[in-house]
């Protein structure tokens, strides 16, 4: 299930698209693409421009174009990203040990003949276009101590609900919040 380490892999991995022109893009299942974007309308953000950086927030990983937009790309409890046919993670804890074509569910075709893309048997990720990230709260491997305080002051949830809140503290999901609570 990825959380912000398996994310952070991601983003590591990912940072091999920089400085690629995106020349196709390719989304067989609509529902992955969310916020009424459609697959004509990724194709016309994102073909001809190229990957300026790679970035992440909490569980969210940021696809930056050069000249144009921002690229957001969620990845649910199952979902692993693949560059170039190199998988960040091999398997996931809770998701299945094999991989299938079908579950591809979004991938961006580089002038170079490479690609990213993202599998995801459960369809419980997602593809945004400029993603609103001030809904998120302070990156987990990055808050600081008064960030973290902020984030559990003032609220009668439990501490482990407060700490799962992406918007208070982006990045924490049941098993790290459960390991650090243990």
């Amino acid at each position: 299930m990825p959380e912000i380490l398996e994310i952070e892999a991601y983003r590591q991995l990912a940072a091999r698209t920089v400085g690629r022109t995106v020349d196709d893009v390719v989304a067989p299942d609509p529902w992955f693409l969310k916020d009424g974007i459609d697959a004509s309308t990724l194709r016309a953000a994102l073909v001809g421009r190229r990957v300026g950086g790679v970035r992440r927030i909490g569980k969210l990983l940021l696809i930056d174009l050069d000249d144009g937009p921002t690229l957001g790309l969620r990845f649910g409890m199952t979902g692993r990203l693949i560059v170039d046919g190199v998988a960040a993670i091999d398997a996931l804890e809770y998701g299945p040990a094999r991989d299938d074509p079908a579950w591809e569910r979004f991938r961006l075709v580089f002038a170079d003949g490479g690609a990213l893309a993202i599998s995801d048997p459960r369809r419980l990720g997602g593809v945004l276009l400029d993603p609103d990230e001030s809904r998120l709260g302070a990156d987990a491997m990055t808050v600081t101590p008064e960030q973290l305080a902020a984030a559990l002051h003032r609220s009668t949830a439990p501490v482990k609900a407060r700490l799962m809140d992406q918007a208070r503290l982006a990045g924490l999901g049941n098993l790290l919040t459960d390991e650090s609570l243990w």
